[in-house]
């Protein structure tokens, strides 16, 4: 099986340390993306990141990954709510995929309170800034070894 992991950012994640950093914290993109590679590579992961403000792109490489990756941790972003597109290529490609938020979703607007991803994701970890990702990694580790 492969050691490669994707790491998947929804809409609006390109802008972390400028957007709502009391929600998503100040440290930048580019800083969470090198913690959430080293993490994943010192668990053994090979791991690709990508972002995408685009429905049809997050889709295509959720596809892609199937062919090459063991799991996936995804931030859907505001997609999480509503992208039943989103939710069927979760659980169309038959990989783990594990949700991550940044803030604690179930703690802010009550449209968040509901992911339509969850039930196709094998775990949903929320509310702990970019530690979140860290922990999606590790949950990924502990699942593809079993």
């Amino acid at each position: 099986m492969s050691k490669k992991i994707l790491v998947v950012h929804g809409p609006n994640l390109n802008l972390l340390g400028e957007r709502e950093p009391g929600y998503y914290g100040s440290d930048s993109f580019a800083s969470v993306n090198k913690e959430i590679t080293e993490k994943a590579q010192a668990l053994g992961f090979e791991c690709e990141i990508f972002q995408s403000n685009s429905e049809g792109a997050l889709i295509d490489k959720l596809h892609a990954a199937r062919l090459d990756c063991c799991g996936v941790v995804i931030n859907a972003g505001a997609y999480t709510h509503y992208s039943y597109a989103i939710r069927d290529a979760i659980a169309a490609i038959k990989i783990p995929v594990v949700e991550v938020h940044m803030s604690n979703i179930h703690a802010r607007d009550e449209f968040r309170h509901t992911s339509v991803i969850a039930p196709v994701c094998v775990g949903q970890i929320a509310g702990f800034g970019k530690y979140s990702y860290l922990l999606g990694v590790e949950a990924l580790k502990n699942i593809v070894e079993e």
